[in-house]
């Protein structure tokens, strides 16, 4: 291959993967806490302790039909550490970048472990429980979660609701609708956090969704879209996995 077949793939491989990202760290009162470090945990020895379960690469899961889902790609392996929070802590989830190319829904969920979040996976029953969202919201600029997150700096902040003390899984999320309109091309990029919730809060946490099982390719409203078609207010959007639930 000539040199400038050899620029053009490089240049296209570089584009393909700028609009893309990863949860880099956790910050809560000041304090910073490591997400699994795409590109760079793998091949570390002794496998470094994190606080967010491991993930694959930048992409999306392939298929959200299936327990990948749940937390990504990575083989849903606990993380050796927990966040501690307390309810009313904000939580700032941030990103190592993000682009404005990938439009779609910011998502959060807690689920509670049941004690012991190393012996919990939540890819069965309905345990996942959406506490915070920014679908689509033309009172904001820009009005896409995801590119509200961008503006923010490729961060997002989440409070911590009144719930009982426990450890629990953050799920943090961006669903890129750029190729949305094909069956199975809507983009999601689930990350799932480890906290230990301390304090007073007495509050249980109400039903929830299975993941998988909430994410329909066929859902119309929320993952089967035409992104131009909501952009130019063609149609409404509603996102995926239920409403927001009061907690």
């Amino acid at each position: 291959m000539h040199l400038l077949g050899y620029l053009s793939v490089a240049l296209g491989l570089t584009h393909s993967v700028a609009a893309h990202g990863f949860l880099k760290s956790v910050i809560v009162n000041g304090q910073s806490y490591l997400a699994w470090q795409v590109g760079t945990d793998d091949y570390v020895t002794p496998e470094p302790s994190r606080y967010v379960r491991r993930v694959k690469d930048l992409g999306p899961v392939p298929d959200f039909t299936t327990k990948d889902i749940s937390c990504n790609q990575g083989g849903n392996i606990p993380a050796k550490l927990s966040v501690p929070v307390v309810p009313g802590d904000k939580v700032k989830l941030q990103w190592d970048q993000w682009g404005s190319s990938h439009s779609g829904p910011v998502m959060n969920y807690l689920a509670d472990c049941g004690g012991n979040c190393q012996t919990f996976k939540g890819d069965t029953g309905t345990p996942w429980v959406k506490f915070e969202q920014m679908a689509y919201d033309t009172t904001k600029s820009p009005p896409w979660g995801s590119d509200f997150l961008a503006k923010q700096g490729a961060s997002w902040t989440v409070t911590i609701p009144n719930i009982k003390p426990g450890e629990y899984l953050l799920r943090h999320e961006i669903l890129g609708l750029h190729v949305a309109g094909t069956r199975m091309g809507a983009q999601f990029y689930p990350f799932c956090v480890h906290l230990k919730v301390a304090g007073s809060g007495s509050k249980t946490l109400p039903s929830g969704v299975g993941l998988p099982g909430a994410y329909n390719p066929d859902d119309t409203d929320g993952v089967l879209v035409q992104l131009w078609r909501v952009n130019q207010g063609q149609v409404n959007y509603t996102a995926p996995g239920g409403p927001v639930k009061t907690i």
